[in-house]
C-alpha cells in the first residue's frame, strides 16, 4: 500500500473535511504517498495540505476519452483507492484501471460492483461528524481507531504556501482584529442574513475592529446595495482575489463568521478563530458539518425547525442574535490573547 488515492470531488468545505484522513495515514503509515482526486476548485485547498503528495484534477481527466482516462489512472501506479464522495464513473474507473484496493462504503449498490472492499457506512443516519465518518473508510486499509473532533483538527498539516500581494497584504492592519464577514453560500448552506451581519458590525467598535466582506464576484455584485450602506471599518473584498491569495489573506486575518461554507472550514483549518453559524435542520446541523480547529465554534438555535426543511430560506438560523455571535467572538479572542 505504497500509494494511496483519496477521492473526493465535491466542494470545498467537504475536501477541507476529508483532509484529516491523510494526515492519519501519514502518521500511521510514514513511508506512504498520498494522491488526491478532485475538482480544479479545490486544487489550492488539496495542495496546501502538507500530507498530500499530488493532486490529480478530475476535471481534466473527464475530459478525455475512456481509454485514456484508464491509461492516465494506470500511470498513477496506485496501489489503493479510497472513494470518500462516492461517484459511479470514478469507481468504475478504478476498477477497470485494475487498481488492486478499491474501498467504497456499503450505502452505493455499485461499489458492490466496482469495489473489493466494502465498509459498512451509512451517513444519513450516522449521528457522527462528516470528518469522523470519513475516517471509517480506513477501515479498508487496517485504521480502525474512532478518531475525536479535537484529535482530527490535529491532523489537517494546512499550511497555505506562498506570499500574499502587497496589495492585500496592506488591507490588514495589525493593530485591530482582523474579521472577515462572509455572508453568502453560492446556495450550499442555510444562510444568516444581511441584517444579522449589519447588527454584528454595529456591536464591533472601528477602534478594535477591522472587518471584510468576502464572497464571490457575483456574491459581491448581489451585495453591493448592502454593502454601501456599512459603516466605515467595514472593507469589501469581494471577487478581489483567486483561492489561493484568499487562503493567505485568511491567514493573515484573525478571524471569519459565516454560515456552513468553505471559506468556514477554511479558517478553522488553518487555526483561525472560525464562527459558524448553523440551522438546526438535520443533515445541515452542526453535529454533521461544525467547522474542526482550535478556534472554531458555532451557534445554533435549540428547536426542531422542521418548519424550514423545505424553504430556501430558515427562521431559526436568522434567529441566532448577533449580540450571541458577538459574544461568542469576544471569548475566542480573549482566549487566544
Amino acid at each position: 500500500m505504497k500509494r494511496i488515492l483519496i477521492s473526493r470531488t465535491d466542494s470545498i468545505g467537504d475536501v477541507v473535511l476529508t483532509l484529516p484522513m491523510c494526515g492519519i495515514i501519514k502518521d500511521r503509515m510514514p513511508d506512504s504517498e498520498i494522491v488526491f482526486l478532485g475538482r480544479s476548485y479545490t486544487k489550492d485547498v488539496v495542495l496546501s495540505c502538507k500530507h498530500v503528495d499530488q493532486f490529480v484534477d478530475f476535471s481534466e481527466l473527464s475530459q478525455l476519452i475512456e481509454s485514456e482516462q484508464i491509461t492516465a489512472i494506470r500511470q498513477l501506479k496506485i496501489d489503493v483507492v479510497i472513494h470518500v464522495f462516492p461517484n459511479r464513473q470514478i469507481s468504475r474507473l478504478m476498477a477497470k484501471a485494475g487498481i488492486g484496493l478499491r474501498i467504497g462504503a456499503s450505502g452505493r449498490i455499485y461499489h458492490y460492483w466496482y469495489c473489493n472492499k466494502i465498509i459498512r457506512l451509512s451517513r444519513r443516519r450516522s449521528e457522527l461528524h462528516e470528518a469522523q465518518l470519513n475516517t471509517i473508510l480506513l477501515k479498508g486499509i487496517g485504521i480502525n481507531d474512532t478518531f475525536s473532533l479535537q484529535q482530527l483538527g490535529s491532523f489537517y498539516g494546512f499550511e497555505p504556501k506562498g506570499k500574499l500581494s502587497d496589495e492585500l497584504n496592506e488591507k490588514i492592519d495589525p493593530k485591530r482584529f482582523n474579521l472577515i464577514l462572509h455572508p453568502r453560500s453560492k446556495g450550499s448552506a442555510r444562510e444568516w442574513g444581511t441584517e444579522n451581519f449589519s447588527r454584528l458590525i454595529s456591536l464591533l467598535p472601528a477602534s478594535e475592529f477591522n472587518i471584510f466582506i468576502s464572497g464571490t464576484a457575483d456574491e459581491g455584485q448581489m451585495l453591493s446595495s448592502w454593502i454601501k450602506t456599512l459603516s466605515g471599518h467595514v472593507v469589501d473584498i469581494t471577487g478581489q482575489m483567486s483561492l489561493h491569495q484568499f487562503l493567505l489573506f485568511i491567514g493573515k486575518a484573525d478571524g471569519l463568521v459565516a454560515a456552513s461554507t468553505g471559506p468556514l472550514h477554511l479558517a478553522a483549518a488553518i487555526g483561525k478563530i472560525a464562527i459558524g453559524i448553523y440551522p438546526p435542520i438535520r443533515p445541515m446541523h452542526p453535529g454533521r458539518w461544525a467547522p474542526i480547529g482550535k478556534f472554531a465554534a458555532y451557534l445554533v438555535k435549540n428547536t426542531d425547525c422542521s418548519d424550514c426543511r423545505k424553504s430556501a430560506e430558515c427562521q431559526c438560523i436568522q434567529e441566532v442574535s448577533a449580540e450571541a455571535v458577538y459574544e461568542k467572538l469576544i471569548h475566542l479572542r480573549n482566549e487566544g490573547n
